[in-house]
């Protein structure tokens, strides 16, 4: 490996910046050049390359976005487009490439892979939804910001006697909206991966209004249901005062924590190891705090779960 390079893909994260930081330094730690790849896919198809020193990635470890930017490109989703990336590397002298991204980034990963160009995907997406992997950067950090909006959503809930509806991101997984609400003591947390049933939300809510509960949180993950739709139809069946907040992209910004830092560092600067050892084709994370490596064609193949422990412990703790 004489030159490398590195883009960002899909959705923003926060930690991407720390994930591109810890990539192009460790590469020149190694003797390699880093090409910077901006704007996505589409910006690999057009060529849109700039080298990266040491001093380009000074001062955004601490940054929330991607300054190397991020772009939908349905291009890349064909052949002629892959074809077209794959000879802006081969031009540019590029010998493999870092992706960090969520599932749609490594599908473009997956597609380059196959044609025989070394990739390492790198999981970055709020949505915490890559299979083999513990944890993706930004998760930690979106956590973060939904925890603070239910504490503040909570003092007025409690202030008006209301039921307020919290409909998180996530996609079609419910992490954010399990991790959240069982972190902000939310009475009922609605995810994709179990079928809700509104008697019930509404027999919880009955009881706790008996023993005295003057307000209640539910968290909604947006793979679920509309928050508006759920609002609706608990006012529409009982005399509780509902509100819905829906905390949109907000969630996918700000400064990353310092476990999401650390997370994209350690798994940046793997990536660039394992294409140092010829190792393409591969994909990075991160389980029981040890790294870890897998195909990324076969990652792709599996179904991404959540912790079932955790959610019976919610519901558990929320009686």
């Amino acid at each position: 490996m004489k030159r490398i390079g590195v883009l960002t893909s899909g959705g923003d994260a926060p930690g991407m910046n720390a994930a591109i930081r810890a990539v192009v330094r460790k590469a020149i730690y190694h003797d390699i050049e880093v090409i910077g790849v901006v704007g996505g896919y589409a910006g690999l198809i057009s060529g849109n390359f700039k080298k990266l020193e040491v001093g380009s990635v000074g001062d955004i470890i601490h940054r929330g976005g991607t300054f190397l930017f991020s772009a939908r490109c349905e291009e890349f989703k064909t052949k002629e487009g892959q074809q077209k990336g794959i000879e802006q590397l081969k031009k540019h002298n590029i010998d493999g490439l870092v992706v960090i991204g969520g599932d749609g980034s490594y599908m473009g990963a997956k597609a380059l892979t196959e044609q025989g160009y070394p990739c390492v995907g790198v999981p970055g997406t709020i949505d915490n939804d890559i299979p083999g992997t513990e944890f993706t950067i930004g998760f930690d950090t979106a956590l973060n910001t939904v925890i603070d909006a239910i504490d503040k959503i909570r003092d007025t809930a409690t202030s008006h006697e209301r039921t307020f509806i919290i409909e998180v991101m996530g996609r079609n997984a419910g992490d954010i909206a399990l991790w959240a609400g069982l972190a902000g003591g939310a009475e009922t947390i609605l995810i994709p991966e179990e079928i809700y049933n509104l008697e019930e939300i509404i027999t919880r809510l009955k009881k706790g209004s008996e023993r005295g509960k003057k307000h209640s949180i539910i968290v909604v993950a947006e793979g679920v249901n509309s928050g508006v739709e759920i609002g609706r139809q608990i006012e529409e069946n009982t005399d509780f005062d509902t509100r819905v907040s829906v905390l949109g992209h907000m969630q996918r910004g700000g400064s990353p924590t310092a476990a999401d830092r650390v997370l994209a560092s350690r798994l940046g600067a793997y990536a660039v190891e394992l294409l140092v050892e010829g190792k393409g084709g591969r994909a990075v994370g991160i389980e029981k705090n040890n790294l870890v490596d897998y195909d990324i064609i076969e990652a792709l193949g599996r179904k991404h779960t959540i912790d079932n422990n955790l959610y019976q412990l919610s519901k558990e703790l929320s009686i």
